[in-house]
């Protein structure tokens, strides 16, 4: 494995300082970038700065943007992160996070707490719950029978799961069209946020994900060699893929529960990194994450913007960027025996 340039570190961290100044300072009420770091800073106990802008600019900026981009980014990271772990552990570069039903499970349970007018509030966990549920499902079906849960049986049992939740899905809508217009909301995605509670509730979970996935990183780099060699070279393939499947799982489904669904971006960004700065997943996953904090940031700024004051679902500028990327790697990526 080569060793990862110093320059791809350096160029992560800048994207997610551009793309965070980006996302703090335009919009529909354009904020002068030096002000915002300024008023930023500010906040900071000890640190005394005149950023120039009023209370209602202010307030813009603290109490609805900053609390969005750091949503942002936080799902980016967990979305970007989930999907390199996938594709190391299915050996295959089209894995995404929605792999095992999680998309399915989450928006089978947004969709009934939608339409069933129970309190918005139980949304986020409704969905967080919806999506566990799922990858339980699948991974209890993919050893069913007594079969070995390999990489294969695996992705086979989340298709079927998928389709099975989404048939209840589409049932639901049929039955309750009124509110058509706020399951779609959710299921194109969303970063709007009144506060900090969304960012509370997916910050212990990212904690957890990216602690699991990054301490495992160099067994990823292991289990591409194939089970046999891994298992030659003193490791445990099953118990490591179901750590990294049950982790990428976590923060998959806790990014979905505030975020809505939004697709590609566990797909777009890991492959991008891999083609840029190699195929060692010690370097991957780190970048991943940087970049796919960048990557959803700079979406969902695109997507607050480009018809204001009205707001594109972020899911379709994910797409719009995704669905060219998805048959690109279709077309040029080697098939991988499982």
């Amino acid at each position: 494995m080569r060793r990862v340039r110093p320059l791809w570190w350096l160029a992560g961290l800048l994207a997610v300082i551009a793309a965070g100044v980006a996302g703090l300072a335009f919009g529909p009420v354009p904020l002068p970038p030096l002000a915002v770091a300024a008023e930023l800073l500010d906040q900071i106990p000890g640190v005394r700065l005149e950023s120039g802008l009023d209370e209602r600019e202010a307030a813009v900026l603290l109490r609805l943007r900053l609390p969005r981009v750091a949503l942002g980014l936080l799902a980016g990271a967990m979305l970007a992160l989930a999907g390199a772990a996938y594709q190391g552990v299915f050996r295959n570069p089209l894995a995404d996070p929605y792999l095992l039903g999680v998309a399915a499970g989450a928006g089978l349970a947004a969709t009934a707490v939608i339409a069933l007018n129970a309190p918005r509030v139980l949304l986020p966990s409704a969905a967080f719950a919806g999506a566990l549920a799922a990858i339980a499902l699948t991974y209890l079906l993919g050893g069913a029978g007594g079969r070995e849960r390999s990489p294969a049986a695996l992705i086979l049992s989340g298709v079927a799961v998928a389709a099975f939740l989404q048939a209840g899905q589409v049932w639901l809508m049929q039955r309750y069209a009124d509110d058509l217009r706020e399951i779609y909301s959710w299921l194109f995605g969303r970063l709007a946020t009144g506060g900090w509670s969304d960012v509370r509730l997916l910050l212990p979970y990212a904690l957890i994900t990216a602690v699991v996935v990054l301490l495992h990183r160099r067994e990823l780099d292991v289990l591409t060699l194939g089970d046999e060699e891994a298992a030659g070279l003193g490791l445990h393939p099953r118990r490591s893929r179901l750590i990294l499947i049950a982790a990428a799982s976590l923060g998959t489904a806790a990014a979905v529960s505030v975020s809505g669904l939004i697709g590609f971006v566990g797909v777009i960004v890991p492959h991008t990194v891999r083609l840029l700065a190699g195929a060692s997943y010690r370097a991957i996953l780190p970048l991943s994450m940087l970049f796919g904090a960048a990557f959803l940031t700079s979406a969902d700024l695109i997507a607050r913007t480009a018809a204001a004051p009205a707001e594109v679902p972020i899911g379709v500028i994910t797409a719009l960027f995704g669905a060219p990327f998805f048959v690109l790697v279709l077309r040029t990526h080697r098939p991988v025996t499982l």
